[in-house]
């Protein structure tokens, strides 16, 4: 293996030569390639959908987009009002105004719902009346009770417009399911749609409101709503696509904000380590042209920007200054030596190509683990966070020797930097001893650390909880918990009953099935969870009964009379309203029964949407095809997906990093033991996590792997020239001396970095992000600690000393 490596660093040496005497021609094809991409980087759109966490061929993101079709949106915007008192000319009156107003105002609109134009059904002789609530408005106060009585008494408006208490009231907005740009595509593609003998084209073809036609919607609203709100016209609005724009704005600023403190920093530390402004100027051009290139990519093969994906700008800043930093210490020390340019770009890439190439392939092994994730956004992240690393080594290993051949550079005079370099030499002469001289005592202190990180990592606990990631006291969250207090749910989940029969919604046991499960789902209550509300057609069906028998309420009920069912649905329907198409399909086939929750992680609905589904499959058994969708279903999906996910990166990472290392070293034994090191900070950042109570969600989860991948670059740098060293002296001691003050400047350089890289994200304004940058960043402290002492300790146990 000795003599392979070196065969390896002479190629590097070669192709230093090559680079070195064509440096203007590298130069100019690295810059048109980075133009182009880069070019592409204000194309890129956004996603921040709760499906968009799932692949568009995920069954339970094609069920939701199916059910979307059938049956419109169930993401809604909910806008709550407390007024000194619901029931007043003067209020209702302001309340008219603005659901008009967002009539008018509001883009992308489907529906506007308030006591203004609720439905009011009633019987008048042998007529169904169904008209706005509105429609003839109070004059005196004995219409004002009236109507408050007929508001309080109807089962469907409580909870929806009204709350059970009577002191808020609800506007609700409900906005086209599919964007309009997709519409305009579906007109040309009809024909192709006819030829494919399916709905597969017409699926295909469908997008979601797209993220600038949300952003549209929002603003509109608040525009509208900013113009009535008073002490006496209190608003709170929530709902998803509140929160998706929320998050959205959260992320720009914050995503804007890291790019130029990872910039900053890395910036401040290159000055520290090299004292030059090329030691600075040429690694940042290397990794903003990789960031560059990476978003250019992203573009180019229509992936949107997603909530994980939003760290990938400032991730790849921060790790791909990495290799850099390691030939751009050997070429600066060669240099002041030599003052042979030439000569010192050669005997960098001598020294540290393979490293340098071995390093960026582990660290993109780490992350292209996420690639098979069923997580959308991890996916991406996996491929594209590899693309962006390998994407630094090829500039670091091409167009930073170029720019290096082509820009003037003296040799420093000697002096300014002694007493810096010495005092470093200290430490790490001392670090070295004391490493290697108590490598016992070093073993025997980490394996106690990860037996207290393992009992500390059992107390784990999944989380997923968009929302929460949000500071407490934002508006959208402060909105959220207060209409779910008093409205008793902001999420739904959707179940569809299909009983893959036209007109089999007529049938009377399953009206009356559908009816019962109403009550028996109220009944559904956890520590957190409770079942708010659940309606389905059978609730439309009583209220047409009713008014069907002098508006009498003992007849709110299901008729038995099977003859009776199709021609009230039929009265319903011809008296001009249109409200059965959002709960029934047009075949009478299919229905939604619509089950309202309050917001909470999406980890807490897991044990109740089993049960759900259990007691609809126990009640229809053959008689209908059960299916549940909706936000709370794709959320609970996520997760669960994201945790199996997080399982199978792991391993891959692991498994795929632990070979190339034994392929390193050129030995299984040491290959191993080298492993050692890199696994000790992640288990330690997990036992912390569990000891501390921090959760694990779609963030943190990432961390092991990304650890890994990073981790694993120190401890090939200190592998690979340790194993250089002792070839050459077979003592270990002297190895891990001469290793430290080499490579090991560099490691500690990178790794502070690459740790302060992560800690930026302690700013951001998204409790997800601060909990994964601070444990990212101690992770990769940790990596360097273990690097620095457990790796020469593991190295001074195998290997035993060469007497002489």
């Amino acid at each position: 293996m000795s003599n392979i490596r070196r065969k390896i660093e002479r190629w590097f040496e070669t192709f230093g030569d090559l680079i070195y005497r064509r440096r203007w021609l590298a130069f100019i094809l690295i810059l048109v390639l980075v133009a182009g991409l880069a070019s592409q980087v204000p194309k890129i759109t956004f996603d921040l959908s709760t499906e968009g966490f799932l692949h568009k061929d995920d069954p339970a993101r094609t069920t939701y987009t199916e059910f979307r079709k059938d049956f419109g949106r169930d993401d809604l915007i909910i806008i709550a009002i407390q007024p000194p008192k619901v029931f007043d000319m003067a209020f209702l009156g302001k309340l008219k105004s603005l659901h008009e107003e967002l009539e008018k105002e509001v883009p992308y609109l489907e529906d506007v719902l308030s006591l203004v134009n609720a439905r009011n059904t009633r019987g008048e002789e042998d007529s169904l009346i169904v008209e706005d609530l509105l429609e003839n408005w109070p004059r005196d106060e004995a219409d004002l009770e009236a109507l408050r009585k007929r508001v309080m008494s109807n089962v469907l408006y409580q909870d929806r417009l009204i709350s059970q208490d009577g002191r808020f009231t609800t506007v609700v907005i409900k906005t086209n399911s599919f964007s309009s740009l997709a519409k305009e595509q579906d007109v040309l593609a009809g024909f192709e749609e006819e030829e494919s003998g399916n709905g597969e084209a017409e699926s295909e073809e469908l997008q979601f409101l797209t993220d600038e036609e949300n952003k549209a919607v929002v603003d509109a609203v608040r525009r509208v709503i900013a113009g009535y709100e008073n002490p006496d016209f209190r608003i709170y609005m929530a709902g998803m696509p509140v929160t998706v724009d929320v998050i959205k704005r959260t992320m720009l600023h914050d995503v804007s904000r890291f790019v130029r403190l990872v910039l900053l920093t890395i910036g401040i530390c290159l000055f520290l380590l090299f004292r030059r402004v090329t030691g600075v100027l040429l690694p940042l051009l290397v990794v903003v042209f990789s960031a560059l290139s990476t978003l250019g990519l992203m573009s180019i093969f229509q992936v949107s920007f997603k909530l994980p994906t939003a760290i990938l700008p400032s991730f790849i800043l921060a790790v791909g200054v990495g290799a850099a930093v390691h030939l751009l210490s050997i070429f600066y020390q060669d240099f002041q030596k030599t003052g042979d340019k030439k000569g010192a770009i050669c005997h960098a890439l001598g020294h540290s190509g393979l490293a340098i190439v071995m390093t960026s392939l582990t660290t993109a092994a780490g992350l292209a683990s996420f690639s098979a994730s069923q997580v959308a956004p991890i996916a991406d992240l996996g491929v594209f966070a590899s693309v962006g690393v390998l994407a630094a080594l090829v500039y670091t290993i091409v167009l930073l020797p170029a720019l290096l051949a082509i820009i003037p550079l003296k040799v420093k005079k000697s002096g300014s930097d002694n007493s810096r370099r010495l005092f470093m030499d200290r430490i790490l002469s001392v670090t070295a001893r004391f490493s290697t001289g108590h490598p016992k005592s070093i073993t025997c202190i980490s394996l106690g650390l990860i037996v207290l990180s393992i009992l500390g990592a059992s107390r784990l606990t999944f989380s997923h909880n968009v929302i929460g990631w949000l500071p407490e006291g934002v508006p959208i969250r402060v909105s959220t918990e207060k209409i779910d207090r008093e409205l008793k749910g902001t999420i739904a989940l959707e179940v569809i009953v299909d009983t893959e029969q036209e007109n089999g919604l007529y049938d009377v046991e399953t009206l009356n099935l559908l009816d019962g499960l109403a009550a028996e789902m109220v009944e559904i209550q956890g520590d957190d969870f409770f079942v708010g509300k659940a309606t389905s057609i059978s609730d439309i069906l009583k209220e047409i009964h009713q008014a069907l028998n002098e508006n009498q309420p003992e007849f709110y009920t299901i008729p038995q009379d099977p003859k009776v069912i199709p021609q009230e649905f039929l009265l319903f329907e011809n008296s001009g309203s249109d409200d059965l198409e959002e709960v029934v399909d047009s075949q009478f086939s299919r229905t939604r029964f619509t089950i309202q929750a309050p917001w909470l992680d999406f980890l807490k609905y897991q044990p109740f949407i089993p049960e759900i589904e259990d007691r609809f499959l126990r009640a229809f058994g053959e008689r209908a095809k059960i299916t549940l969708t909706g936000m709370m279903a794709i959320g609970s999906r996520t997760i669960y997906a994201a945790i199996h996910s997080m399982k199978e990166s792991y391993i891959i990472a692991g498994c795929v990093i632990t070979i190339m290392m034994i392929l390193l070293v050129g030995s299984l034994k040491i290959g191993l033991v080298s492993m050692f090191p890199n696994l000790l900070p992640i288990v330690i950042t997990l036992g912390v996590m569990g000891w501390f109570g921090f959760p694990l969600d779609m963030f943190s989860m990432m961390i092991g792997s990304i650890a890994i991948g990073l981790a694993v670059d120190d401890t090939i740098h200190f592998m690979h020239n340790f194993r250089r060293y002792y070839s050459d002296s077979g003592d270990v001691g002297d190895a891990v001396q001469k290793t430290l003050h080499t490579a090991g400047r560099a490691m500690l350089v990178t790794s502070v970095v690459l740790s302060l890289g992560f800690f930026i994200y302690l700013f951001a304004s998204m409790n997800n992000l601060f909990y994964f940058g601070l444990l990212t960043g101690l992770t990769i402290i940790l990596a360097l600690l273990a690097d620095f002492f457990l790796a020469p300790a593991l190295m001074a146990l195998i290997h035993r000393p060469v007497r002489k």
